[in-house]
């Protein structure tokens, strides 16, 4: 798959004025490229300036490089990672998360609902309360919550009244109801309650609300899913392989240098898709070149396969077997922080899209 990439990237910025056919050439190779990402097409740049969630940078900064490189590969433990935003634009503790951009082949691992603790209201005398019970429900019945078997008890916790900052409930059944079935998403209702379960009015607890708070501390879903893409390679049929190289004795001195890896930068804005990439701008997916002679010394990473191919080739023993290719024979995954369609964040791990190191094979 890496050597199909290298060859659209080199085909996304023409360095020359373009020849007749160049022009649909590239629309293809683009189209080709966002097959790799898993897109059929760009999603469209945020409409005004959007802050992605400080959760969603720090989860990229814990499980990538600056370019995007996969730091540890079982940090993740699917592939993907969405983030929605409250719908409701309520100060109800009423939540709606709309999900119409998880495709159906993901797989729902857990699901998550984030919500920022505001600093208590201020009681006073006997009444004020250490901790409160915080209950997450599963709307069922839109209209009437409150009736019997209007709603489904997610999570429940006891959370002190001393701090400020954010709570993370599991709701993972809620989410695999929604996605089977969209029209049973009637949202989340989050109650308050003191130690012993008895309503508090006011509630001396609050959450941040969609309407009246900073975007930072809005009540967030995040989802981790997995779309089943391992290691997916690109078909090259009928895709014109242009010449790269500039004359017959540059490509010759190419073939008479050792298999190495050398750098190719991917540069986001250059091909165009800078307004809905958040992190990284690019990255260095290397690519291998180099000639692979007889002997194969160990410094070329050869397989047994090779050596025997390599000594095969050198003395004739069989027509028409060439010598080992130089390819990557280690290939690491990166990751992308990106606006969705519906301008949700989402960070993605792609497999084998940087060489590690190169062998010949």
């Amino acid at each position: 798959m890496l050597a199909t990439v290298l060859l659209l990237l080199a085909l996304a910025k023409p360095a020359c004025p373009s020849p007749a056919g160049v022009p649909s050439r590239r629309a293809e190779a683009l189209k080709r490229l966002l097959e790799v990402f898993g897109m059929e097409d760009p999603p469209a740049p945020p409409a005004h300036f959007k802050q992605p969630p400080q959760y969603m940078v720090d989860l990229f900064n814990t499980v990538a490089n600056a370019d995007g490189v996969t730091k540890n590969p079982d940090i993740l433990e699917g592939n993907t990672v969405r983030s929605f935003l409250d719908r409701t634009d309520s100060e109800e503790m009423r939540f709606l998360f709309v999900l119409s951009s998880v495709a159906k082949n993901e797989k729902i691992l857990t699901a998550e609902l984030h919500l920022f603790r505001l600093w208590p209201r201020v009681t006073e005398g006997p009444t004020r309360h250490l901790l409160c019970q915080v209950s997450v429900y599963q709307v069922l019945e839109k209209e009437k919550p409150d009736s019997p078997g209007g709603k489904k008890l997610l999570a429940v916790r006891l959370i002190s009244l001393q701090t400020s900052g954010w709570e993370v409930f599991a709701i993972t059944p809620a989410v695999r109801d929604w996605t089977e079935d969209e029209s049973s998403n009637q949202g989340l209702l989050v109650t308050v309650q003191d130690a012993k379960g008895r309503p508090l009015n006011p509630p001396p607890l609050q959450f941040a609300s969609g309407r009246d708070h900073h975007e930072s501390k809005k009540p967030m879903l995040v989802l981790f899913t997995d779309d089943g893409r391992r290691g997916a390679s690109l078909p090259m049929g009928g895709f014109p392989v242009p010449k790269l190289a500039g004359s017959r004795r540059v490509r010759s001195l190419g073939r008479l240098q050792p298999c190495q890896r050398h750098p190719l930068s991917v540069d986001f804005e250059e091909i165009g898709w800078s307004g809905w990439i958040i992190s990284p701008r690019g990255y260095n997916a290397f690519h291998c070149k180099g000639s692979c002679p007889f002997p194969l010394g160990e410094n070329m990473r050869p397989t047994n396969h090779a050596t025997v191919q390599s000594i095969i080739n050198a003395l004739k023993l069989s027509e028409g077997v060439s010598s080992p290719c130089c390819v990557p024979d280690k290939l690491y995954s990166i990751n992308l922080l990106y606006f969705d369609d519906d301008e949700n964040v989402v960070l993605k791990q792609y497999d084998d899209m940087v060489a590690g190191s190169c062998g010949c094979h």
